[in-house]
């Protein structure tokens, strides 16, 4: 890139070049009925299926001429010493949630004596199991009462939804404190290739939210409207006081953003983030799901005269408040299956309303949701469809699968 940034997100529709993905690995393998409430999960993708859909992602973004980079990649590419290998091993052990000095020795004992740093980053990536430690024997009381449990250190198998650990807002990061212990860990590849990586250590990327944080924040509710203002939803993962947090920090560092719409949603399963009810495909049009419109609880933050932040509540219809926060007379809502009530929740259960936009007017979409497709279609929006029988099982859709990196200013 020629632009000395090394992130540039002031939209959700300009013209993408830059984007991370993780490309699903073991870790879904290492999920069981038993632990599939514990890590996330409502069913078991099956992993050669996911991959292929996961490759034909990426093979319709490189196609499009964006920039592919995996996140297990450039988390590999970051341990560049002895010393920061050290670290950042010592830092997963610390919060993967080991009892015992013994235990947690076995595992950095594993860990140290992989020599290969990406097949490192991914044994971290997809846990450890009990039968992978020769010396691990049960001799206390919490191994005796665990010893159903194979794994001495869970998968992460909702690392593909590489939208949540991070969010890039301007040219800055949100390194962000997730709400499940779970995915907590997910954090911790971002903090590294931002700290060591070449492309990033050395950028003065300034950091608007912290993972040491102790409110919770996840980029599925984040939303970079246009380079005025963000829409980041109030949500079942999304604290409202981690909103205020991070509106000081950017109102501080005088960038762009003049207005955060903060949007309460439902809190439920369904409705885990802001992208899952509605995403930006066009500079004035939006999916949607029927369900949030009608009048929305709004609260409008802004920088006040004093260096203070101003908060305003409102409510209005969903449109009024996009159409205002963007500047135009009226915006247009499609409907995540039309007006047909069972598709709607049929294919919002399935990410209908999750697109990831890869230019104005041009996103990329699951081909499973084919009423919501059709609709995107008579709009004259230009689909990219990619197959998703088995990475929808995680509950996410294109956008969730992806963080942009770098998109063009519009």
């Amino acid at each position: 890139m020629n632009n000395k940034r090394a992130l540039n997100v002031y939209s959700e529709i300009g013209k993408l070049k830059t984007i991370l993905l993780h490309r699903p690995g073991k870790e879904i393998d290492n999920l069981t009925p038993d632990s599939l409430d514990r890590l996330l999960f409502d069913d078991i993708p099956f992993l050669d299926i996911a991959i292929e859909e996961h490759d034909a992602f990426a093979k319709i973004l490189e196609e499009s001429g964006v920039e592919v980079l995996y996140l297990e990649e450039l988390a590999a590419e970051a341990i560049t010493s002895d010393k920061i290998k050290n670290e950042f091993v010592d830092e997963f052990i610390q919060e993967a949630d080991i009892e015992g000095k013994t235990r947690k020795k076995l595992v950095k004992d594993l860990l140290m004596g992989i020599d290969n740093n990406l097949d490192l980053v991914l044994k971290m990536m997809e846990g450890i199991k009990k039968s992978e430690l020769p010396e691990y024997k049960k001799e206390s009381l919490c191994d005796m009462v665990e010893s159903d449990n194979p794994f001495i250190v869970d998968a992460m198998p909702n690392l593909y939804f590489t939208r949540d650990p991070i969010a890039n807002i301007g040219y800055g990061v949100s390194l962000n404190r997730m709400r499940n212990l779970t995915r907590q860990r997910e954090t911790i590849f971002a903090k590294y290739i931002l700290k060591y990586h070449k492309r990033f250590k050395d950028a003065d990327i300034p950091l608007w939210y912290d993972r040491t944080e102790t409110t919770s924040i996840e980029g599925g509710d984040v939303l970079v409207l246009s380079k005025e203002v963000l829409a980041i939803g109030i949500s079942e993962r999304t604290d409202a006081a981690s909103i205020e947090k991070l509106a000081e920090r950017i109102f501080e560092h005088n960038e762009t953003f003049k207005k955060i719409l903060a949007l309460k949603i439902p809190n439920k399963r369904a409705f885990m983030h802001l992208d899952t009810v509605f995403t930006m495909v066009d500079y004035d049009k939006f999916t949607i799901h029927p369900e949030i419109e009608g009048p929305l609880c709004a609260y409008s933050l802004t920088k006040g005269e004093s260096g203070n932040i101003d908060i305003k509540q409102e409510t209005k219809e969903l449109d009024e408040v996009l159409a205002e926060a963007l500047g135009k007379e009226k915006v247009t809502l499609i409907r995540c299956g039309g007006d047909d009530p069972i598709a709607g929740a049929r294919e919002q259960w399935n990410d209908g309303a999750n697109t990831l936009a890869i230019a104005p007017g041009e996103v990329i979409v699951y081909s499973r949701n084919s009423v919501t497709n059709k609709l995107l279609e008579e709009h004259g929006i230009k689909l990219h469809v990619m197959p998703s029988s088995e990475l929808s099982r995680g509950r996410g859709g294109p956008r969730c699968m992806s963080m942009p990196l770098y998109r063009e200013d519009i």
